[in-house]
């Protein structure tokens, strides 16, 4: 087993982790999550033995091989498959000494060693795990430092898998990788033999691949059996009990202070009131669990625009001199659309997102969109550069130059930078801040269309669940490209599929991308086919009608569901603002909200009918 016995480790005279204590069974598989800044790094680098705790122990099974991945990725002129093949260091040892090696009764030692730990089929086990996280086999081959930072990462994160330790440790693992690479981590981890520990934001691996939940919060640790969504219902119950153990105690206490107040100067009840001050001062306060205030996401909405928004026809886009990397671009945006991106890294995304932000023009055909239209483009580059002494003030007062104070401020309260926030140092905020912080920026004039290219990576599962309702919330069009299929499968009405030099309407549903990259419905798709084929036997033609049918009913049931509980949230808050105190401000922000809610309804309304004629078709064409 895997155990921490009250460990403290402190930071800069700042506890990170005070007391916490887990024990991990051996052959579990434990998701740790926290907020953002809660130490779950800290303590994986305690587990390794990085960090020396300031109290308490770390202890672990006697001979146990803990793998976990360096923070400085691999360099130099080794391949992708030599680096791999090199983390086996055992097998790597044997064969070093084999060309050397002239005793005979050793060599035979040697070989029967490399028999028996699968020395042989090392490099097509190698090829098999480098090419799930998106390396072909030219790339495989490739110098490592040919490679950006993030595929370097996806090395390192080979040669881990491939050393197979006895305890397993993941930190965002998913991070640098695309949704085909995340989709094959999953299926790799979920039948990993060993021990397994993995700080994850993502939803769907924490429901699918592990079995406990080890949650850190104020430095400590409390074990969860079941996966995410059992996480979620456990603490729901808990936080359930403790609001009502905290209103049992706040009662007592408003008796007690009341009684003490009535009777400490009068002689006869003097000692009961005595006996009831002491009662009060050993009384331990029950805290609450209590959601950040911080955590906000708010996206301003823009003017009002026409549809379409933007139109490509026969449209190619690249780079310099070379020729195209995309061609045949024949689709149009709406002003309300939800589109993702999908495909494989390296296809295109980017470069498709880059030309419709009109950072890129069009190398043929025609890019069409209003003069008028903003966009806001979101990048992890645009987060990784923030950083200095400047503050969120500095950083917005400069991009809304002219602005009102009050404007400036007001933009940055939407992201959670009210107050002292607002004047934190930008190289304080953690990961997550600062992707808030970069959000906010990008949308200071009130873009009609968001484009964000993996906006999840540094924001936990809270915060991505707040980005979540922001962008549904939203009244403009939105293009995501994201790993996170639980956002994607919660926000996008449209996927695109950018693959084979092109990007067309993927006809099927978020699932059947999955089955398609998974190889589970290959005889009926063919890779970098986006739509089922209709042509051909009447059969087939009618099967490929009833499978789009299918896709549209799909869509229709979600977007039905998303906006009912939009209606019931917003219900929830004109309930709570109606008993809040009236003043100008507060009769402005409830004419907001009825406003929303009335948008709400119209659209649910109309998502309603749209479903109901979806369910309509697909009947018609089963009945045939």
């Amino acid at each position: 087993m895997l155990t921490i016995d009250g460990v403290t480790v402190r930071l800069g005279g700042r506890p990170i982790l005070e007391r916490a204590s887990a024990t991990v069974p051996v052959g579990a598989r434990v998701g740790l999550i926290g907020r953002n800044g809660a130490g779950k790094s800290t303590l994986m680098k305690a587990l390794i033995g990085e960090i020396e705790p300031d109290d308490g122990e770390v202890t672990k099974p006697s001979r146990s091989r803990i793998g976990y991945i360096a923070q400085e990725a691999p360099s130099g002129d080794l391949t992708p498959e030599e680096v791999v093949l090199a983390s086996a260091t055992e097998r790597a040892a044997l064969l070093e000494e084999l060309e050397t090696c002239t005793d005979m009764d050793r060599m035979g030692d040697v070989h029967d060693r490399l028999l028996a730990i699968d020395a042989y089929s090392a490099p097509a086990r190698a090829a098999k795990i480098l090419n799930g996280l998106g390396f072909d086999e030219e790339m495989q081959q490739r110098p490592v430092d040919s490679f950006s930072g993030g595929w370097k990462m996806r090395i390192a994160l080979g040669a881990l898998l491939f050393s197979e330790p006895d305890i397993l440790l993941l930190d965002e693992p998913s991070n640098h990788l695309d949704l085909e690479a995340t989709l094959w981590l999953e299926n790799f981890l979920k039948s990993y033999p060993a021990t397994l520990v993995v700080i994850s934001h993502e939803r769907d691996l924490l429901n699918k691949v592990v079995d406990h939940i080890l949650h850190l919060q104020g430095g400590q640790l409390t074990l969860y059996p079941g996966g995410y969504d059992a996480f979620e219902k456990q603490r729901a119950e808990r936080a359930a009990q403790l609001a009502a153990a905290k209103a049992s105690q706040d009662a007592q206490r408003a008796r007690l202070q009341d009684y003490v107040a009535r009777n400490s100067a009068r002689a006869s009840t003097a000692k009961q009131a005595q006996s009831r001050a002491k009662m009060l001062a050993k009384m331990q306060p029950i805290a609450a669990l209590m959601e950040d205030p911080s955590l906000s996401f708010d996206f301003p909405d823009p003017e009002e625009m026409k549809s379409p928004m933007i139109t490509l026809e026969q449209a190619a886009v690249g780079y310099g001199e070379a020729p195209p990397i995309l061609k045949r671009l024949n689709f149009r945006i709406e002003a309300d659309d939800r589109i993702a991106l999908l495909g494989r890294n390296g296809n295109g995304k980017t470069t498709l997102a880059r030309l419709l932000a009109s950072q890129l023009d069009a190398a043929e055909g025609d890019v069409n969109a209003p003069g008028r239209l903003k966009v806001g483009y979101f990048t992890q580059y645009q987060v990784e550069e923030l950083a200095g002494e400047d503050t969120p003030l500095d950083l917005m007062n400069r991009a809304m130059e002219g602005a009102a104070q009050s404007a400036v401020r007001a933009q940055l309260g939407r992201f959670g930078f009210s107050g002292p926030r607002a004047q934190q140092r930008v190289d304080k905020l953690s990961g997550g801040e600062r992707a808030r912080l970069a959000l906010a920026l990008i949308t200071r004039d009130a873009p009609h269309l968001l484009i964000l290219d993996e906006p999840t990576n540094h924001l936990d599962v809270d915060a991505r669940e707040a980005l979540i309702q922001a962008i549904n919330d939203y009244s403009g069009a939105v293009i995501l490209i994201s790993h996170d299929r639980h956002m994607v499968e919660l926000t996008a009405d449209r996927l695109i599929l950018v693959d084979g030099g092109t990007a067309r309407e993927y006809a099927g549903s978020m699932q059947d991308y999955i089955d398609l990259v998974l190889g589970r419905n290959q005889p009926r798709k063919e890779r970098g086919d986006s739509a089922p084929k209709v042509r051909g036997s009447r059969a087939a033609n009618s099967e490929g009608k009833a499978r789009f049918a299918k896709s549209e009913l799909s869509k229709a049931e979600k977007a039905v569901e998303r906006l009912t509980a939009d209606v019931a949230r917003l219900d929830g808050l004109i309930v709570e603002r109606s008993g809040q105190q009236t003043g100008q401000d507060s009769a402005s922000a409830m004419q907001d909200l009825l406003r929303k809610r009335a948008d709400a309804a119209d659209s649910l309304a109309e998502a309603e009918e749209a479903w109901l004629a979806a369910g309509a078709a697909l009947e018609e064409i089963e009945q045939g």
